[in-house]
């Protein structure tokens, strides 16, 4: 699909009948839309050929809704790992859900999609302001997740008998493709369900979505491992610090901690090619000159090097541990040389994902919270909150999945990254 061909047009259930209950705030009008193209050369094919432009729904609450909140139940659900911030968008969306609209039955799904299977027995928690009103200090998620499909008829079946009207589904690629399964199930039912999807990846790698919660906060505590790195890697002859960072397919946090200060000298994201012969010789290089180097790698780099295979209950391929065949293929290098090196290895993958979020990014969450109720109660589905060029926009689900938002190892981010570092721009066999 080319620039030419996107539609972000958003599923509606119907007429919004009902005047919304939030007063003295600035509604959105449904005919205030933003710009997809930022850049003047990007939106001269469109204006040469007479066409409109693609532009994306705003977000925010509207003068008229579709849902009676009387007469509703909203439903959230997180799944997949750990990310900070899931515990903030809870406590947003009950809040928004209660204060802003009216409604007093709020279910929180616990286990991620199991939880909307009845036959697995996980009783929901009741959500109100006094439950959910601490819960942004802790880490995790206190609706615990899962991995995995469930069946999109038994949760629809569910989800109508317990009344719910809007599900709000927190969770990566696998649990919003798992939303628009549910949500085109509803359809199919001419059930009017809202399914309202809330964009959890600690990767960063949604497409149409300029950031996603709990991202800055990794980048924060993923520089605390660099800094780790750095002080042992200078307070050693010839020492490496070598650190492992989250990154499936896509490099955002390796790359963004990398800019934090300037200490790392090679950044190693799986856009990029990696040959190991051509990293151990700039390597080699590097302790020549300086005497001491800093590598971050992301975890999804290297894989064709490792023999992984399979795939876990998400559908994701299993990684083979690239950190620590890196660091034995080091090791080895040097060894082989006769030079003596020093090397310490870092990966502080568990400790970054279950970490509290950050201030922006609790400011973050409750702004996504409370656009995701807005979204719901005007009735709109199959969809995905963002952020785009600064404002919050609704992203039809298929469009958010259709690719894994990555890199461009051609454009200025990436660019930003190697001269930083100051690593060869290649290092490919």
């Amino acid at each position: 699909m080319n620039d030419q061909e996107l539609d972000f047009s958003i599923e509606r259930l119907g007429e919004c009948r009902f005047p919304s209950p939030m007063q003295g705030v600035r509604c959105t009008d449904d005919r205030e839309r933003l710009l997809y193209h930022s850049n003047y050369e990007d939106l001269k094919p469109f204006i040469g050929a007479g066409k409109e432009p693609p532009t994306m729904e705003l977000a925010g609450p509207r003068q008229r809704i579709f849902f009676d909140p009387g007469a509703i139940a909203c439903g959230i659900v997180s799944c997949g790992g750990l990310c900070p911030g899931i515990n903030n968008v809870i406590r947003a969306v009950t809040l928004s859900s209660y204060h802003h609209y009216g409604v007093r039955r709020i279910y929180g799904f616990r286990y991620g999609y199991e939880g909307l299977v009845k036959r697995h027995g996980h009783a929901p928690l009741l959500l109100n302001p006094d439950f959910v009103n601490q819960i942004g200090e802790q880490g995790g998620t206190i609706l615990s997740s899962s991995r995995g499909p469930q069946d999109a008829g038994e949760m629809v079946d569910y989800l109508q008998e317990l009344g719910i009207g809007i599900l709000f589904a927190i969770g990566g690629d696998g649990t919003l493709k798992g939303a628009g399964a549910i949500a085109d199930e509803a359809g199919r039912r001419g059930l009017p369900l809202s399914v309202i999807g809330i964009p959890k990846t600690i990767d960063n790698d949604i497409s149409f979505v300029n950031q996603t919660f709990g991202f800055e906060t990794a980048v924060a505590e993923a520089q605390r491992a660099i800094d780790a790195a750095h002080a042992e890697a200078t307070g050693a002859r010839n020492g490496i610090g070598l650190v492992k960072l989250m990154g499936r397919d896509s490099g955002f946090i390796a790359a963004d901690a990398t800019l934090v200060n300037g200490q790392v000298n090679y950044c190693l994201v799986p856009e990029v090619p990696f040959d190991p012969a051509s990293f151990l010789r700039s390597l080699e290089q590097r302790l020549e000159q300086r005497g001491h180097a800093v590598v971050v790698v992301a975890e999804g780099v290297g894989q064709e090097l490792l023999g992984s295979g399979g795939h876990d209950s998400s559908g994701n391929a299993k990684l083979g541990d690239i950190g620590t065949w890196l660091r034995d293929a080091i090791k080895e290098h040097f060894v082989r040389l006769g030079r003596e090196t020093t090397l310490k290895y870092i990966d502080p993958s568990y400790i970054i994902r279950s970490q509290p979020a950050n201030p922006h990014d609790s400011a973050f969450c409750l702004l996504l919270g409370h656009n995701a109720v807005h979204a719901g109660m005007s009735g709109r589905t199959n969809m995905v909150l963002g952020v785009w060029n600064n404002q919050f926009t609704h992203v039809p689900i298929s469009l958010a999945t259709r690719q894994r938002k990555k890199i461009d190892p051609q454009g200025w981010f990436w660019s930003s990254v190697l001269a930083s570092t100051g690593q060869p721009r290649e290092m490919s066999s």
